[in-house]
């Protein structure tokens, strides 16, 4: 590979080298091909990358299409684990969460405080103050504030739509918060910064071998159908809920099974719950999330077993009422579900053991090398998908030519983070130069960090590009175009679901402006008016097919709902043995 192919510069996934990307899938061989475009794919493509291997991902569908960007979009060290005597696993997330903050990707990933209401008296407080030293002192308080010790009084003064008798005082403490999608996207396209082959809309269909051993894959381009072989030293499966299926497809016997629990999370305008801080609040089985979210709130989670389509796990009207119920619990003016704007519903791969009675259904991640040149890694948390890279790659390493450099992403920063410091105090003149107003700015530096600069220039001469979208106001038309041009979006429903998150911040879930958008995109992609009229067509039956499934009263019903919706991706086929 050249040094051009490999530098800086290469950042750019969009029309213009995604040509350049088939053309190199089929003709190069690479140290690693790595499949599934979530967050540990995207994580293991920058950590081999950065250890001067030469790297390939493919996704099948968008980055972040699945369980990236369903989360619950905190990193956190998992305070509830603490209980579970997981003390490893909240240290390394705790960690990984500084990291974060101060390194990484600090335009990313911001603090976000939380409120524990105490429901109990005497045992409770110390109970749960043990627990958040023990959390502050691993790490929990580094760069952000440590336990706070309040009052009931001083409690309902912090968040005043909290019920009187709903606590009898509170404890508050920081985590942090990321959006999801954006945050894998930026991931994926650092790897592809360093040298890394980024392609989407590409599926696996095959594995290749030579003798007894994995020697790359058979991938087809599912916008057009064409196929090629992809020729490595190695191939890691980062499918996360597909993990099996692709293990079935690759004719080895797994070292672990993959269970998916659904997790089902309500957004609602930040009106309707008067607050100050976000509230973590215990149920008979978990804990449920009050997440600030911009002009939002998002209340989550529910767990329950999933074992229907894994692309577009569906909210049942059973869900959606959980969580108001429970949240109710404890807010003085309810919650109704005239208040939802978005319902989104996402997998967890949870590793299982060999029957329910002796799984331990853990949030560690395993890795496991499962034939001659090619490893599986699942499990794990969002949190700590960089640490799960580096132990992908590690596992990999007995199947490539030369034993490969230490793993440095601990000291690689995102990008967008170079720089964003100082560009946060020189948001008034960067608003003054572009005619937009500092807010606006601060919002475009907290999505795209320094790289803000890639996505006005885009607006130069364009004047209409740097007004917002006529039923999305909380984003530029100009992002619509950047999204296409240089962050790898294919279609409508990757930038209004996941680019931006019109599809859960908005009542109309983005019907409203998808024509706008699609016609931004088209100027992009090239699409005539009969592909633009598509795109909104099925992004709509989509819109119309989660509505529908989201007033069903169990998975299976609202599974067939959700899958009577079109493929945006047509050629796309079910992964066979």
């Amino acid at each position: 590979m050249t040094d051009s192919a490999r530098g800086a510069g290469q950042a750019e996934l969009g029309p213009r080298t995604r040509e350049d990307s088939w053309r190199r899938l089929g003709s190069e061989t690479f140290d690693l091909v790595v499949i599934g475009g979530g967050v540990v794919g995207a994580g293991v493509a920058l950590d081999a990358a950065t250890r001067g291997l030469r790297v390939a991902l493919v996704e099948a569908r968008d980055l972040a299409s699945g369980t990236s960007s369903r989360s619950s979009k905190l990193f956190h060290g998992g305070l509830r684990y603490l209980e579970q005597l997981e003390f490893g696993l909240v240290r390394e997330a705790l960690r990984e969460r500084e990291l974060m903050l101060t390194r990484i990707a600090p335009h990313l990933v911001k603090p976000v405080s939380f409120l524990y209401p105490l429901t109990k008296r005497v045992w409770e407080r110390p109970y749960t103050a043990a627990g958040l030293f023990m959390y502050d002192t691993m790490g929990g308080a580094r760069s952000v504030p440590g336990q706070k010790h309040l009052t009931r009084a001083g409690a309902l003064r912090m968040v005043p739509a909290l019920k009187r008798d709903a606590l009898i005082g509170g404890i508050r403490y920081f985590d942090a918060q990321a959006d999801d999608a954006r945050h894998t996207m930026t991931v994926a396209r650092t790897a592809a910064h360093y040298g890394a082959v980024v392609r989407t809309s590409t599926q696996v269909v095959r594995f290749l071998r030579e003798a007894d051993r994995i020697s790359g894959v058979r991938v087809r381009d599912v916008e057009d159908g064409r196929e090629t072989d992809i020729q490595a030293s190695a191939v890691i499966n980062c499918t996360g809920v597909w993990t099996d299926e692709l293990q079935r497809l690759s004719g080895s016997r797994g070292r672990f099974r993959v269970r998916a629990s659904k997790g089902v999370h309500i957004v609602v305008p930040r009106d309707r719950i008067v607050s100050e801080s976000g509230m973590i609040l215990r149920t008979e089985k978990s804990v449920l999330f009050v997440i600030p979210w911009r002009n939002h709130w998002i209340v989550g989670t529910t767990d329950t077993d999933w074992n229907l389509d894994l692309a577009h796990p569906s909210a049942t009207k059973h869900d959606i009422d959980y969580l108001l119920e429970h949240v109710n619990t404890v807010l003085a003016t309810p919650l109704t579900h005239d208040d939802i704007e978005g319902v989104y519903a996402g997998l967890r791969p949870l590793l299982a053991g060999e029957s329910e009675e002796t799984s331990k259904l853990s949030r560690e991640h395993a890795v496991a090398r499962v034939a001659p040149g090619l490893v599986a890694i699942a499990g794990g948390k969002y949190t700590t998908y960089r640490v799960m890279a580096a132990d992908a790659v590690e596992a990999a390493a007995v199947d490539l030519p030369g034993r490969p450099q230490p793993s440095i992403t601990d000291k690689v920063p995102l990008l967008g983070a170079d720089g964003y410091h100082a560009l946060v105090n020189q948001a008034d003149h960067l608003a003054a130069q572009h005619g937009l107003h500092p807010y606006r700015v601060r919002h475009l530096l907290d999505r795209y960090g320094s790289l803000v600069h890639e996505v006005l220039a885009l607006g130069e001469g364009r004047p209409e590009l740097l007004k917002p979208l006529e039923a999305a106001p909380d984003y530029l038309g100009v992002e619509a175009v950047y999204a296409v041009s240089h962050e790898g979006a294919l279609h409508l429903e990757d930038v209004l679901a996941r680019r931006t998150r019109i599809s859960i911040e908005y009542p109309h879930r983005g019907v409203d402006c998808a024509r706008q958008v699609a016609k931004l995109m088209g100027e992009v992609l090239g699409w005539s008016d009969a592909e633009t009229a598509r795109e909104v067509e099925v992004y709509i039956a989509r819109v119309e097919a989660e509505r529908d499934s989201q007033t069903q009263p169990n998975d299976e019903a609202a599974d067939e709902r959700r899958n009577a919706a079109p493929e945006a991706r047509a050629k796309l086929t079910e992964p066979v043995s």
